[in-house]
């Protein structure tokens, strides 16, 4: 099928989904869906899709973040606490949406059985999403380190192309400084999370995979678990439909099998030597595959060259904090072994004569643990590691597993580690002990973004 008709194709889907939409807009803002764990960066841009779509958005968290009060600023009603009386006290309340951080354990769980105990509907962040998404022209960013760049990246060139998308990514572009954008066209793009085979809620038109490496082990048993839900994505990419992916992979190569859809190499439009804003070779795939996509929807070159020279990054994507001392202070949301290398290597490459010191936060027990030997190898990279205790997040501590071990073998193998019980002591001594000559990295998905806030406030 001929890329024309499958833009017709997408035309008649996404004419039924904007009808629906006319449909929402015309009712009265009493038409209302709660939000539980609204701050979350996922869940906060399918927040922003129903405000923009004419609904009355509220939401429940248990902090205020810089997050959750843009979105109070955008008009949404946020209450910080989460109990029964936040469902009960609404009236024609028709959805609830909730996060993964949301169980049993949490306050939010109250909330969630409240609303189904009073009839109403509940369902997931990724359900949710997928039950908009596809109903345009989807195009789904997929793979286990690069999804929030590459989407970013692919999102910077349809604007310039004025394909004018719906995009929804994991963290804020800092070219809008927003996880989310209203467009008015045919296409919806959006970062396909593999984490408990999330992404098997989409039925993408287009489908990226970056790489597929094995992470989450709290969740995936092994490497091969993890590609089975890729290969599940694969095969749900329709005939007419491309998969954008390095074809030569040994751990993509078997995804690929058995795909209906046609398969297009990144990896031919790769420029090692490309010249953008964001270091590393990382970027660089990611750019080739955000090339790759924007190719198979025809779009020119020249739109394709203009917004990856100019793309500037998102947030906790090795960003630009300030100084402290002459120092250079990084934020990067790396927390596999993978994303960590990239994270150094990128550092390395951008300031080949300084001193690379990293900040780093294990994040859960059961990912440091399976994946150890390679932190160690990645941590090496680095001319100074200050490692901060694992950040627990859903999981916790059997006693196996902890910052202090990875300290005494970063120690066995040369480099100058230390290990901080707080983010006070390291701050501390960052600050003591820095200047022109460093650059410091900041690397975690948990509060160690904390350290890059104190050194630069």
């Amino acid at each position: 099928m001929v890329i024309e008709d499958r833009v017709v194709k997408a035309e008649i889907k996404y004419a039924k989904y904007y009808s629906m939409c006319a449909t929402v807009l015309s009712m009265e803002m009493a038409n209302k869906i709660h939000f539980i764990g609204i701050g979350g960066i996922g869940i906060s841009g399918l927040a922003r899709h129903y405000l923009h779509e004419g609904y009355a958005v509220s939401g429940s968290d248990l902090v205020v973040s810089e997050n959750s009060q843009k979105l109070e600023a955008e008009g949404v009603e946020i209450i910080y606490t989460q109990s029964p009386e936040n469902i009960s006290s609404r009236s024609r309340l028709e959805l609830v949406v909730y996060s993964d951080g949301v169980t049993k354990e949490t306050a939010g769980w109250s909330e969630l059985e409240a609303a189904r105990a009073g009839g109403v509907e509940t369902i997931s962040y990724f359900e949710a999403l997928g039950r908009i998404a596809n109903e345009y022209y989807l195009i789904a960013v997929a793979g286990t380190h690069g999804k929030t760049t590459t989407t970013a990246m692919l999102a910077d060139i349809l604007e310039e192309a004025s394909f004018d998308p719906t995009v929804i990514v994991g963290s804020l572009r800092s070219k809008t400084g927003s996880n989310y954008r209203a467009g008015k066209s045919k296409y919806f793009l959006v970062e396909a999370d593999e984490y408990m085979r999330h992404f098997l809620y989409f039925t993408p038109d287009v489908l990226i995979i970056n790489n597929v490496d094995l992470d989450h082990p709290d969740y995936f048993t092994d490497l091969a678990d993890v590609q089975a839900a890729f290969s599940e994505l694969v095969l749900k990419v329709p005939e007419e439909g491309f998969i954008i992916a390095n074809i030569k992979d040994p751990h993509v190569m078997p995804v690929l099998k058995g795909a209906f859809a046609t398969v297009v190499d990144y990896q031919a439009v790769l420029n090692i030597k490309r010249d953008l804003r964001v270091p590393g070779l990382h970027n660089r795939q990611n750019a080739a595959a955000a090339e790759a996509a924007a190719v198979v929807l025809g779009i020119e070159p020249s739109f394709i060259e203009t917004a990856l020279t100019n793309f500037t990054g998102t947030a906790r994507r090795f960003e630009y904090r300030g100084s402290v001392h002459g120092a250079l202070v990084y934020d990067d949301y790396a927390h596999n072994p993978q994303k960590v290398t990239a994270a150094i290597k990128g550092a390395k490459e951008q300031y080949p004569t300084k001193k690379i010191i990293v900040v780093f936060q294990p994040h859960t027990f059961s990912r440091t643990k399976t994946l150890f030997v390679d932190f160690v190898d990645a941590l090496s990279l680095a001319d100074r590691v200050l490692l901060l205790p694992i950040y627990a997040a859903r999981e916790v501590d059997d006693g196996t597993v902890s910052s202090e071990m990875l300290t005494a073998s970063l120690t066995e193998k040369g480099v100058d580690a230390t290990h901080f019980f707080t983010i006070d002591a390291v701050t501390l001594i960052i600050k003591e002990s820095v200047g022109p000559d460093d650059v410091v990295l900041c690397i975690g998905a948990g509060s160690v973004t904390q350290v890059a806030n104190d050194l630069t406030e």
